[in-house]
């Protein structure tokens, strides 16, 4: 079984989404699960305090070494990677997607306030792990996201095993674009090539869409897939 652990200050965001659609069928049905540890549990003053003002200065606080230390080993002595939501870690992949689902699962630790003394971090060897060139109020809507992306990618989450290889990232482009009935739309038909029965021709023009929208709407991918080595195209699904 694929196991979450979620270290954070509000253990009642989770599953949140992740209860509902696929997701949450697969989790009572037994295929991950799901265990949200408050880390505030793990203060030890009566105030239940797990941050303080940042050393040499400046705005906010600083959630406190020891206390999220304590966290971490009460829930992470099993070898599964230790992942810190971070707006200044590296970029979330579906290569790297891909390789945590195929493992035993992921640890993952929600920052808040300022942030997380870096002494915690070290220690404890956080993966910093960043959803996006943006700011949260913490770490949690980015865990949710990211147990998404790796959720679904567990054998048996989605109808058809097929689902999860042709899309956005899988192979270097973004998808191509998707039809399906009524035939006609506000005026806009489905393109004749999809409704042919011709299922070379359907993954030829699959292929070229998908070029087609990598290089107009993210010329960093596209430069990327250009310079890698070519392999033949995989079946497109038809």
């Amino acid at each position: 079984m694929w196991r979450a652990t979620i270290l954070t200050l509000f253990p009642e965001m989770f599953p949140g989404p992740l209860g509902l659609s696929l997701a949450g069928k697969a989790l009572v049905g037994g295929l991950w699960s799901l265990d949200a540890h408050d880390i505030r549990a793990h203060a030890t003053d009566r105030h239940g305090t797990v941050d303080d003002t940042p050393a040499g200065g400046g705005p906010g606080m600083v959630m406190k070494a020891d206390v999220l230390s304590r966290a971490i080993d009460a829930a992470a002595g099993d070898g599964r990677p230790r992942l810190l939501m971070s707006a200044r870690g590296a970029p979330l992949t579906q290569a790297r997607v891909a390789d945590l689902a195929k493992g035993p699962g992921a640890v993952i630790v929600c920052g808040r306030f300022e942030g997380i003394d870096e002494r915690a971090i070290a220690a404890r060897q956080l993966e910093e792990v960043s959803i996006g060139d943006y700011v949260l109020s913490g770490g949690e809507i980015a865990a949710l996201a990211l147990l998404d992306a790796c959720v679904r990618l567990i054998p048996g989450v989605m109808g058809k095993e097929a689902s999860g290889t042709e899309e956005s990232f899988s192979d270097g482009l973004l998808e191509y674009p998707h039809y399906t009935r009524p035939a006609v739309f506000e005026g806009h038909g489905i393109p004749e090539i999809l409704t042919g029965g011709d299922h070379g021709k359907v993954r030829a023009w699959r292929q070229a869409e998908a070029e087609r929208l990598t290089r107009e709407r993210r010329p960093d991918l596209w430069a990327a897939y250009q310079s890698r080595p070519k392999n033949p195209s995989k079946p497109c699904k038809t």
